[in-house]
């Protein structure tokens, strides 16, 4: 009988010695495994600032200038400012709100996530900037200026929805995204004509064109680069270009609706 109880004891032990053993397990594959479906985050590829090349340019919009389509704001008399729709706004034949990225040409290389915040603001019940674009994972800090409250709807195809609301004088809702995205579509669903685009790539290399059509991506290590040409009502276009140490190269294009 007391040697039952001992072989009863010694089984109790061992037991526990190898639950103690599965659960160290456990938590050691939990703290170095990454979650399924993710990738270790790669170190940040260093860039020779000696060899160092610009691509610039100017993008223009071939045909007569379409007529600035009028918005109706008087269902908030809060709403104040231009009331002109941005989709297409052209200035002397250059076109404006063009997404210009490196889009292939970058290989694996990895780039740091900034630590400034990208910015929206809400000012005259629009959108400031109406094309934005930022690098995954970036925060992106968004704010209210206007005497009234907005809602913050992002519609992504890849990335997580969300829908805030937004009152005067609160602080600024803190976002990011997660994964690559071009042209995601935001509005606001108090005022439908507010309406912006976000646009998440994985490098720094990107710019949106001003009210002249220019825009300039600087810093770029020498390499053939497909550089893509993004518009929300006028789609697509890309150009292939090749710099080589401290090259300035100029890539223009042209869109026609």
């Amino acid at each position: 009988m007391q040697r039952s109880k001992w072989v009863l004891l010694f089984l109790a032990i061992l037991g526990l010695v190898l639950l103690a053993a599965c659960n160290k397990k456990e938590s050691t594959e939990e703290a170095t495994t990454p979650a399924t479906g993710s990738k270790p985050a790669m170190a940040a590829t260093p860039i020779d600032p000696a060899t160092a090349a610009s691509i610039s340019g100017t993008v223009k919009f071939d045909g007569a200038a379409p007529k600035a389509i009028k918005i109706d704001m008087s269902q908030d008399p809060a709403c104040k400012g231009a009331n002109e729709a941005e989709a297409v706004v052209v200035n002397g034949g250059n076109l404006q709100n063009v997404f210009v990225y490196v889009k292939d040409g970058l290989g694996d290389r990895a780039f740091d996530t900034p630590a400034t915040a990208a910015t929206i603001d809400q000012s005259g019940c629009r959108y400031h900037p109406h094309v934005l674009g930022l690098q995954v994972n970036q925060n992106l800090e968004i704010k209210n200026s206007d005497p009234t409250t907005h809602n913050i709807h992002p519609t992504p195809a890849n990335n997580r929805e969300w829908n805030e609301s937004q009152p005067p004088q609160a602080a600024a809702i803190s976002k990011n995204f997660a994964r690559e995205e071009i042209m995601l579509p935001v509005k606001c669903n108090q005022h439908p004509w507010m309406k912006m685009y976000v646009n998440v790539v994985k490098n720094p290399f990107y710019a949106v064109t001003d009210k002249d059509g220019k825009y300039e991506l600087k810093g770029l290590p020498p390499g053939t680069y497909t550089i893509a040409f993004v518009h929300e009502k006028m789609g697509e276009q890309t150009q292939s270009v090749t710099v080589a140490a401290k090259d300035a190269k100029t890539a223009d294009i042209s869109f026609k609706q």
